[in-house]
């Protein structure tokens, strides 16, 4: 292995994408629609579903909490790789955006397997966390939701994946921002101060990747 991080360009990052991510018609028609319908560029990269789908199976995950849904790719990419009765439950207070996965999701056969929620994501998971039969249950916890909120999701969730879990968070470089000692915004300060957290969180295993804008994985150990 390498003892340094190969820095991409566009070309390199378009070769990497043409021989790991195989195609899916279905999730390229649903960024695609994403692309023409919402000008805000929130969607997962390619390469990040990717990655997550193959998460996905190395848990054999059966069930999966996902806070933040934009116009659901994610979802439909982790869905398509659950048994048939796998769940995920999927937590975003827009009807706007949310209501563009459902064609696709239906397309794809997979929204029997999608419980989306519309409420305030911190909200749908307090809720989550005061039923005790939801203690322990998930083998995959992917947080991108509103960055403010961040370490409440991250210590919440902490009670709701399993021994062995995975909580993956989403924009944790944040674009640069978190080495940028000028930027002291509430989003940036909260994903500064949640990763030196989870650094020194020895309730957890971890490894943050440079996948989209840096990907942690915090793999839940036993107490």
């Amino acid at each position: 292995m390498s003892a340094t991080i190969t820095l991409l360009n566009q070309a390199l990052a378009d070769y990497l994408i043409d021989v790991s991510v195989r195609p899916n018609s279905i999730l390229e028609a649903h960024n695609q629609a994403t692309q023409e319908l919402i000008s805000i560029p929130m969607q997962s990269s390619p390469e990040a579903l990717n990655f997550l789908a193959w998460l996905v199976g190395l848990l054999e995950a059966k069930n999966i909490l996902e806070l933040g849904t934009f116009t659901g790719m994610s979802a439909l990419a982790m869905a398509q790789q659950l048994p048939e009765e796998g769940r995920i439950i999927c937590c975003d207070k827009s009807e706007e955006f949310t209501k563009i996965a459902y064609p696709f999701w239906q397309q794809a056969g997979v929204e029997h397997k999608i419980d989306l929620r519309l409420e305030d994501a911190l909200k749908s998971v307090k809720a989550l966390v005061a039923d005790p039969a939801y203690h322990n249950h998930f083998d995959l916890i992917f947080i991108d939701a509103d960055k403010r909120n961040y370490e409440n999701y991250y210590e919440l969730c902490l009670s709701l994946v399993r021994v062995g879990g995975v909580i993956a968070i989403d924009n944790v470089l944040w674009g640069g921002a978190v080495l940028d000692t000028h930027d002291n915004s509430m989003s940036t300060s909260t994903i500064r101060n949640l990763n030196r957290k989870i650094y020194q969180d020895k309730r957890v295993a971890i490894t943050l990747l440079p996948i989209g804008d840096g990907l942690t994985l915090a793999r839940k150990l036993p107490p």
